[in-house]
């Protein structure tokens, strides 16, 4: 049996609205080179100015993870050469970061927790954008400089699983604290994977592949599947050492396999050196004081929502899965609902309708419509079933709620003489079946509920139903 090893590096872009070290903008789907100046194309003579800002988000970030801010942190060039990098090497922290040892906390659908450690976070200065057109390849440099967290993780992590929820609650915890939009289609959240095997209960690690530029959380825990299993067979066939080796590999969806990409450099190939044209980066005790002061995070939100609605740990954690989500369920409960109802038609209901690509932010179905369905269940207006009728003509058509009730003729009847004039006709109809169920057959009760909704088109209270059915049988 084999433990798996996994360790995750995000790149998290951040919204300032200029680059890193220059005032080009960060604007995003621009015309190709169009955002440069001097600096970012690295030209001779142009010297770096760092933006403040992005030390104003790492302290927010920083403290959002419960991490060490480092006061005063440096800058490193890390050299390579690349078509997407003009400077030829890449300005960013090794050896002192700006933050270090934090920690985040995954949450499991059995109501466990796990703990996965961050080693750092440090900032850096983006490449550009390889843009491969048949047989020519182009460069678009707008990009070039825009400023970037990379988040390390420790190799905490033990299944493909374990890395995709870590990812979501980071993803969820940049946008709640509003430093990245976090678009993976975008490239504004990137992970490169690290993964490797060991026999369980074997404290060492053995040799990491990297896994690069997987762009969505479903491809990326089906590469560590993958490329876990491909390491196992290694192993099982006596090739282990032969085959893993430590190297950088891609992920083909189509053919659903690793591919080598290029052997993994060490830090030595990578020649680092302090930046001689950047001085520190100093965090003030008033920036720290400031910005140290964040929103409500995912996992304190869940807390409260558990404390003020009495819901499972566990639906309050896929609730606050994302800033979005939460927002939509906080609009529905000041309608005056109650949260279990809410949570279902939010996490259950509307998602089943929803279109490629569409989230509760572009649902045809707000919030405060949303919570009038559950209302108009809660007030016995319409049935659950005929609430999924509203739904769906909703979600295809739009309309005031009560009109479309109305218009689909969904109403709930709980008008006690017409529900009795109704039961008497089925009993009439039905006297073998009455003389039974009096004879002790009382599985036919469901029988004569059955009859009298069909008889209503469903339109019939079940409740009131099952009073008046319970009465006239004795």
């Amino acid at each position: 049996m084999f433990e798996t090893v996994i360790g995750l590096e995000v790149h998290v872009q951040l919204n300032t609205k200029t680059k890193l070290f220059c005032s080009c903008p960060t604007s995003f789907n621009e015309r190709q080179n169009i955002n440069t100046c001097p600096t970012c194309l690295a030209l001779p003579g142009a010297l770096p100015v760092l933006n403040k800002e992005v030390l104003h988000k790492s302290i927010q970030f920083g403290t959002a993870i419960e991490a060490t801010i480092n006061k005063v942190s440096y800058f490193d060039r890390k050299s390579y050469f690349y078509p997407d990098s003009p400077s030829a090497y890449q300005i960013t922290q090794l050896y002192t970061p700006v933050i270090e040892n934090g920690k985040l906390r995954i949450d499991f659908e059995d109501g466990s927790h796990k703990i996965v450690r961050i080693n750092r976070a440090h900032i850096e200065a983006d490449a550009g954008k390889n843009i491969h057109d048949g047989e020519i390849s182009k460069v678009d440099l707008n990009r070039a400089g825009t400023p970037l967290l990379e988040i390390v993780s420790e190799p905490d992590m033990r299944s493909a699983e374990e890395a995709v929820q870590y990812l979501k609650k980071l993803h969820a915890i940049v946008r709640y604290i509003d430093i990245s939009d976090a678009n993976m289609q975008e490239g504004s959240f990137r992970a490169d994977v690290n993964v490797s095997i060991r026999p369980k209960g074997d404290e060492k690690l053995y040799t990491r592949v990297e896994i690069k530029n997987i762009n969505s959380f479903r491809f990326i825990q089906k590469a560590i599947e993958v490329e876990v299993r491909r390491q196992i067979e290694a192993w099982e066939d006596g090739v282990y050492d032969e085959e893993i080796i430590q190297e950088t590999r891609l992920f083909d969806a189509n053919k659903q396999e690793t591919r080598s990409m290029r052997g993994k450099e060490e830090a030595a190939d990578y020649r680092y050196f302090p930046d001689p044209d950047l001085k520190k980066a100093v965090i003030t005790d008033e920036m720290l004081e400031k910005y140290s002061q964040i929103p409500e995070l995912p996992d304190q939100k869940a807390a409260r929502f558990v404390q003020e609605y009495g819901m499972s740990e566990y639906n309050a954690s896929v609730i606050t899965s994302t800033k979005e989500m939460a927002l939509f369920f906080e609009d529905m409960m000041e309608e005056g609902i109650s949260a279990k109802n809410a949570t279902t038609w939010l996490t259950v209901e509307l998602p089943a309708r929803f279109k490629s690509g569409m989230n509760v932010t572009s649902s045809p179905v707000d919030a405060k419509k949303l919570a009038m369905l559950v209302k108009r269940i809660e007030d016995k207006t319409i049935s659950g079933k005929a609430a999924k009728e509203v739904l769906d003509h909703l979600m295809e058509k739009g309309g005031d709620i009560d009109e479309v009730i109305e218009k689909l003729g969904l109403k709930q009847v709980s008008d006690t003489g017409a529900i009795e004039a109704m039961v008497d006709a089925i009993l009439s109809a039905n006297e073998d079946k009455v003389a039974e169920y009096k004879g002790g057959k009382e599985k036919l009760f469901g029988f004569f509920v059955g009859q009298v909704m069909k008889a209503s088109k469903g339109s019939a209270n079940p409740q009131t139903v099952n009073e008046i059915l319970k009465s006239k049988l004795g």
